[in-house]
């Protein structure tokens, strides 16, 4: 039986199967932004083809199918929702407009707030409300609820958010109302702030439930759609959609809670990321994921990835526990531009998959970091996607002539300036989730994956002072690859505020208690596997006004008293992320949380590479580095394991193409990955 992992990026849609062996295949196809489940059906047809057999018999061999998709992403980011509507609890419709007082970058006088999701005339007040302390001070008005239904209905809402003050403490009123809602509109998308995100904090628990709505049925219709084409396609087994925290869910948990799907292309990178720290024996990592739209860089520490609870997305704020990525509009197809002051920059604008860069041949006149890098001679126009496409190096070099033209030099001058723009930009970006969070990156390795990271990777480590850059040989793939090596993940909080030394213990037991059974409940009902439970706290000194989150796995809950241990873990947080703790003063339990863990088989080793000789160059090519140059060109399906290859040269298979430059040195480890030494500048 094999596994297939499916990353949907926005110019091309990746494809990986791994059989019991741990070989793997990998695919690529054009992704079709007007409809994702084509290139992905297309992508599968291409799988299909290299493992000689079509549809039908690849999955009449095929366990389960796992997903990664931007529709969420994208919808949010082109704000291509749904139209949604707002029921909130009288006198507080303006809560998502008024956000926390401040703007994302207070200081910016001119930066105009981010548009609600919700217009205005959308946001209707309901009576009624339940107190902070769960009592019900002004019970549910039904005409007023029916009014405002009946308003949502006649403007021809698709999809409504129900978010009541103080919700987390007692849902019934939220309840009620999405059961009128049904009952009105049988068609809408019905998202309740208590289903999606029971907490404290109304702009966040009002934000991410607009979210939710917003983007819950392009996501629903998408998945529906998908599903159907592989059920008429032939295959009957499960479809996991990887969720923005880095677990899967099925089909019908992704749509419930679509905005937990926001981040599930870039989260499927750091799972394979995780995964690949274990098989390289290296637990800090720098992910460097370069596709055709954008970078995406995060941190393994220690062979983990961190978890943020509070993103913002398109300007607008998710509140849900997500993978810590940072996205640049860095990749293979960013425009280079030149700006009043004849000043040359590159991204975030792209030429996407459709027309894409102007070598593609499918109409783009703009100069893109692709086109750059085929100038330079880092691609090979005749063999890009091994073979299956031709790149036109006269397209390329006429956007690249007409970019030289505005800043006033050459053609391979702009196609330098191009490579070297972007990737001091994403040197940039990298420093984004290290430096300037007190983590000194000089002792991580940089894992380099993505189609067009390879050509990057080592001068990007250059401007890091890093000194070891890892390639896998599933790297075009690895988003893909690594959603194989990911476990269902059911996460659930609770508000709980209360001073520590005040909280009952029994209180609190029967808290996580219940916590976990609610997790265990989202697993599917045919799940048989082993279930590992994580548990965790948001906690914070008296007069805080921000959180810590603090991991409490290990915590002895059969203790008569937890409470004491919770906070001496609180306090030790505390002192790792600001270097002290102030143990005098009294600590608040703000959140508990829960994470119900369902663990899949493991993803097979890859296998070792067979006893083969050394490989030497198939071809040599013509490359700019300072100067045009003579450099070997081998082959990465074809290298020997302890092969050692010294820069400049290059590094080519079906999907990837790795630059080594002078000094660089690759040495082939037992897996067939390219282990890279850089020296410092």
């Amino acid at each position: 039986m094999i596994r297939i992992g499916i990353d949907v990026g926005g110019t091309f849609t990746d494809l990986v199967a791994v059989d019991e062996s741990g070989r793997s295949i990998l695919a690529k196809a054009a992704s079709t932004p007007s409809d994702p489940s084509i290139g992905v059906l297309d992508g599968l047809a291409r799988l299909a083809e290299l493992l000689e057999t079509d549809l039908a018999g690849l999955f009449a061999k095929t366990d389960r199918i796992v997903h990664g998709t931007t529709v969420a992403t994208n919808a949010l980011l082109e704000r291509k929702g749904a139209k949604v509507g707002l029921l909130t609890t009288d006198g507080h419709r303006d809560v998502i407009e008024m956000r926390e007082g401040l703007k994302d970058d207070r200081y910016n006088l001119r930066m105009p707030a981010p548009e609600p999701l919700v217009p205005r005339a959308l946001r209707l007040g309901v009576k009624e409300r339940i107190r902070a302390d769960g009592r019900v001070g002004t019970p549910l008005d039904r005409k007023s609820l029916d009014r405002a239904v009946a308003t949502l209905k006649k403007e021809g809402v698709e999809s409504v958010a129900v978010c009541y003050l103080h919700a987390y403490r007692d849902p019934r009123h939220e309840k009620a109302t999405g059961k009128a809602v049904r009952r009105a509109m049988k068609d809408a998308y019905v998202s309740l702030s208590s289903e999606v995100f029971p907490q404290i904090k109304e702009f966040q628990r009002v934000s991410t439930t607009v979210v939710n709505a917003y983007v819950g049925p392009i996501l629903s219709r998408y998945l529906t759609r998908l599903e159907k084409r592989l059920k008429d396609a032939g295959y009957s087994g499960p479809v996991l959609i990887i969720q923005s925290h880095g677990g899967v869910t099925p089909i019908d948990e992704a749509i419930r809670l679509a905005a937990g799907s926001v981040l599930s292309g870039p989260a499927g990178g750091v799972a394979g990321s995780r995964y690949a720290a274990s098989l390289i024996g290296s637990g800090d990592l720098i992910p460097f994921d370069m596709g055709g739209t954008s970078t995406d860089i995060s941190l393994i520490v220690n062979g983990e990835p961190s978890l943020a609870p509070d993103r913002s997305v398109g300007g607008q704020k998710v509140a849900l526990n997500s993978l810590d990525i940072v996205s640049l509009g860095a990749g293979g197809g960013s425009i280079g531009r030149v700006d009043a002051g004849g000043l040359l920059y590159v991204g975030p604008e792209s030429a996407g998959a459709q027309p894409g860069p102007a070598c593609y041949g499918r109409g783009g006149t703009l100069a893109t970091v692709t086109d750059a890098n085929l100038a330079l001679g880092y691609l090979d126009a005749g063999n890009f996607l091994g073979g299956r496409a031709k790149l036109d190096v006269a397209a390329a070099e006429g956007a690249l002539d007409r970019l030289a033209k505005e800043l006033k030099v050459d053609r391979v001058a702009a196609a330098s300036g191009v490579h070297r723009v972007v990737n001091t930009n994403m040197a940039e970006g990298i420093r984004l989730v290290s430096v300037r969070r007190g983590v000194d990156p000089r002792r991580f390795a940089l894992l380099s994956f993505g189609g067009a990271a390879g050509l990057h990777a080592t001068d990007v480590a250059r401007q890091l002072d890093l000194t070891r850059v890892i390639v896998p040989r599933v790297a075009a793939v690895l988003s893909a690859w690594g959603m194989l090596a990911t476990d269902l993940r059911y996460e659930v909080a609770r508000t709980h505020i209360g001073d520590a030394k005040q909280l009952s213990p029994a209180a609190l037991k029967k808290l996580y208690e219940e916590m976990a059974a609610e997790g265990r409940a989202r697993l599917p009902a045919t799940f048989d596997g082993p279930i590992r439970i994580h548990y965790g706290a948001d906690m914070r000194y008296g007069e805080q006004i921000f959180e810590v989150a603090v991991p409490l796995d290990g915590v002895d809950w059969t203790a008569d008293d937890p409470m004491p241990e919770i906070v001496e873990r609180f306090h030790q947080r505390h002192t790792d992320l600001f270097t002290y703790a102030l143990r005098d003063q009294e600590v608040v339990l703000v959140n508990a949380r829960v994470a119900v863990v369902g663990v899949l088989p493991d993803l097979p080793k890859e296998p070792t590479l067979p006893d083969r000789v050394t490989s030497q160059p198939m071809a040599r090519r013509r490359i700019h580095l300072d100067r045009w140059i003579e450099a070997p060109v081998y082959d990465f399906d074809a290298v020997a394991r302890g092969q050692v290859i010294d820069g400049p040269a290059i590094v080519e298979s079906a999907t990837t193409t790795v630059l080594l430059r002078k000094g660089d040195r690759a040495t082939v480890t037992p897996e067939g990955w390219l282990d890279i030494a850089v020296p410092r500048r």
